[in-house]
Parts: structure tokens; sequence; C-alpha cells
């Protein structure tokens, strides 16, 4: 009997017109078979759609060859399409946004297109086929980029648009068990090279993160999978929970002579929360009330930033007052703690913890630096430390190195890249954001970077530094980081 992977039947309902979403990759030609053969027991419209990328030349053309011979094959209409991805990854970067990776700018522009889909009346919703091994990729990335419980909540099993709802029945599925039903059903499928290319995170973490961590733990992408369930529920009881306070708890604008408050028109007014009841909250609770707060004003506060805003609330003093992401302002007043977009561009004394911090680190030498919150240690490496260099000694020795806040104009050579690369553009690409975006350490030695927290650097040619970071927790700045960056 052939081995048919889980899938999730409560996500179609009988008369749905649904387009799968096929690559031509194991996984989405899995399920279009599974629906294909279920479609009259499900009572579905099935259709297909291809997005082809512009990317990989002629395998991609290859893959569009592909998906419209099983298309007829199965007798399925086939939507398809072509964009540019790279071409539209860059318009995005010159537009003044934050600049994509291809990855991020594919799945915008896949997304955008499954949408327009929708909007057509042709179909009434989307199915993609993400599997378990996806959802454990996912909750880890998300893990590492350090996000909060609505990050841990992974890929939803379904998407809801105003145009209609994009559904992944195949959640439940590993890669494997969809591997081993196409080799019986003696369907092949076609390989997508990129995803051998480290360059990519995803790739890093699906081909040398999950398979180290799985030495230790031989389930932990059903484990992660268990964490992406239980983080959905959590969030989802949170939302239902805020909805219910925000109203008695964010209050409009500021109060007003003989009661009541001067709200303005919209947000203009700003917003503002009694200190004293905030207090008398959970913290878990005080973080998503301000955090809710920011959100209203557009901005997103990551854990500095609202770590900040509390100490603010909880302990600060009247008149005080905090410069947040997208323009938002803190002020704390003697009964309230109030929210509002400030016009300009704040004074450094009020960025919320952004010390403009230096230490001078001697070579060899260790130092404590708390306000980046970590130890780090500096030592001349391999065959530079038993000989001194190739000419008997090392350029390093006997220097100091300085730790310092990033600075615009700062550039760095990543690992495996083609050339320089401005600091500013590798913290986009890390999306880091924020208060913690304003403390990212780097230390440079004779004007030149040789050590970024969360990225690994190409190292030079001939002997050099190795540079262990230990972060302590007491700042921001407590990301994982490579163990030993190595500058020859």
């Amino acid at each position: 009997m052939r081995s048919l992977p889980p899938i999730d039947t409560t996500l179609l309902k009988p008369g749905l017109r649904l387009a799968v979403g096929l690559s031509g990759g194991a996984d989405s030609v899995a399920l279009l078979r599974i629906l294909a053969g279920r479609c009259g027991e499900l009572g579905l419209a099935l259709h297909a759609a291809h997005l082809h990328h512009g990317l990989r030349g002629a395998e991609a053309d290859a893959d569009l060859a592909f998906c419209r011979e099983l298309a007829a094959k199965l007798g399925l209409p086939l939507h398809e399409t072509r964009v540019d991805t790279a071409r539209e990854a860059r318009a995005d970067a010159k537009s003044g946004k934050p600049a994509e990776t291809i990855e991020e700018a594919a799945r915008r522009l896949r997304y955008a297109w499954f949408r327009q889909l929708l909007a057509s009346g042709e179909i009434d919703a989307v199915a993609t086929a993400h599997t378990l091994d996806d959802q454990a990729e996912t909750v880890l990335a998300k893990f590492l980029r350090g996000a909060w419980t609505e990050g841990l909540a992974g890929i939803h099993p379904v998407l809801e648009f105003p145009e209609g709802r994009i559904v992944r029945p195949l959640l439940a599925a590993t890669h494997a068990e969809i591997e081993t039903y196409l080799r019986e059903l003696g369907q092949d499928w076609r390989e997508d090279t990129s995803n051998r290319h480290l360059t990519f995170t995803r790739n890093r973490i699906r081909r040398e993160l999950l398979p180290l961590l799985e030495g230790w733990n031989p389930r932990l992408r059903e484990h992660l999978a268990h964490m992406a369930a239980l983080a959905r529920d959590e969030e989802a009881w949170w939302q239902s929970e805020l909805a219910r306070l925000v109203p008695q708890l964010l209050l409009p604008g500021r109060p007003a002579r003989g009661g009541g408050r001067a709200a303005g028109e919209g947000l203009g007014a700003g917003l503002a929360i009694e200190v004293n009841r905030l207090a008398a909250l959970a913290p878990a609770l005080q973080r998503r009330l301000l955090r809710c707060a920011a959100e209203q004003f557009g901005a997103a506060l990551d854990f500095v930033a609202t770590e900040a805003v509390r100490s603010l609330a909880l302990s600060g003093r009247a008149g005080q007052k905090l410069a947040l992401p997208q323009g938002l302002r803190a002020e704390r007043t003697a009964r309230e703690l109030r929210l509002a977009v400030g016009p300009g561009i704040p004074p450094k004394e009020e960025r919320a913890g952004a010390p403009l911090s230096e230490y001078s680190v001697p070579i060899p030498g260790e130092i404590e630096a708390p306000a980046f919150g970590l130890r780090l240690r500096v030592e001349v490496s391999g065959s530079a430390a038993a000989n001194g260099g190739p000419n008997g000694r090392s350029d390093f020795l006997g220097k100091a190195a300085t730790l310092r806040n990033w600075k615009p104009g700062d550039r760095v050579r990543l690992r495996h890249s083609s050339g320089p690369r401005k600091v500013k553009e590798v913290l986009e690409r890390l999306r880091v954001t924020g208060t913690e975006r304003a403390v990212w350490p780097v230390l440079e030695v004779d004007g030149r970077i040789v050590w970024m927290r969360g990225v690994e650097l190409e190292p030079e040619p001939g002997p050099g530094l190795a540079i262990q970071a230990n972060f302590t927790g007491e700042s921001g700045a407590n990301s994982p980081q490579p163990a030993k960056a190595k500058h020859r």
C-alpha cells in the first residue's frame, strides 16, 4: 500500500476552487498529486499555479516546462506568470525601503501574485506545500533572530487576505515522507540547485545547523513544530486578551482641565498609560501592552526598546523622555507614560539605550564591556603567536583594538562575499532595528573592522587575530555569536 503523507483536509471545503502553488519541487508536486487523486472525494475544483522568478536561467525554464507537462498530464488548468526578482529587489532598495535579499523579494512577489489570482475570481484559495521540515527551519530561524512569541508561531496553517485565503495542508508531513510517496508513485520532481548554496541563511539552517542539533535530539524538528503550534495558540489568546484590556488601559490624548481627556484627532495627541495601573500588571502583560501601544503608531519595539520604555514607566521621573523607532517618543509625567510621534531627530542623550561607548582592548588581552553586554578576548592566532608572523613578528602584537558602536560609513567584508558591504546594509539584512541597532558593536584595528557582532567576516591573508566574544546578557547585545573569529 502506498505511503500517503498526512494532509489536513479540514482546510479544504467541498466546492472550493483551489490552486496549488507548483514550483516543480518534491513538496509541491506531492501536494498536487495527492489532491488530484482525492479531488473527487474532497469536492475540489483543482488548479495549478507556477511563478517563474526570472532566476537560475535555463534551469528555471525547465521547471516551468515540467510544471506545464505535469498539469497537462493531470488534466488541470495551469496559471503561470514571470517576474524579475533581482530587478524588483534592487528597485525596492532604491526606493529607500530596507534592502531585500533575493529570498525576501521572491517571497513578496510570490504572495503578491497569489493575491492577484485570488482577486481575479478564478480561484477561491491557494494551497502551498509547506511541510513540517519548513516549519522547524522557520521557527529556528526566527529564534536565532530573537523573535517574540508571534515569531515562534512560525508558518500558520491559514493566511487570510481580503482577496481570499492561503492554506498549508502539508504542515504535518515530513520531507522524507513526501519523497517516499513520490518514489512509490513513480513521480519525478525538479531539484532547485540554489537550495545547495550555503550563502542563503535557510540553506545553512537546513544543511548545517538542524542536522547538528539533531545529534542532541533526533526529534528536534517535531518539537519545533509543536512549539510553533503552542506559540500560535498562545498568541491567539494574547490578542483576544489585549482586545479586551487595551480600551481600558490605553488612554487617548492628555488629561483635560476639569476631568476627561483632550484626545484631538486620531493619534495626533498621542496615547497614555497610567503608571500605577501598569505597575500592577504582570511583566508579560506590561510588555504586551507597551508593544501594542507602539504598534498603534506603526512602530515595532524590540526587546531592548520595550525594556527601556518599561523602565521609564515604572522607575522614571517626571519630565524624562525617550526616543524610539519610527519617530515614536515616550515621556514620563507624574502619573502617566505618554507616547506620541515627535518631530525631528532627537538629541543623542534621548536615544533609548544608545550610549556612544568605546573600549580599548590590548592585543593580546581581555575586557568586560557592560555597554554591549559582552566579554571580549583578543589573541594573536596560530603561527603568528608562536613565531611572531612570517618575518619573526606579528603586526598586531602590542597594539590596541577599539571596541565601539558602529557608525555611518563603516564597511565590512563578509565571509564568502564579493566585496565590502556597508554595516548599515548588513544590519538591515539581519533585520536589526530600534535601539538594539544603535548599540551594535564592532572591533577595529588600524582603521579596519576585524569583528562584528552576529556575522562572520572574511579573514585577511597572513597571520592574524583570534577573537572570542561571550555575551553576558547585561545589555541588548546577547544574540548567538560565532564562537571565534579569525583575522589572519
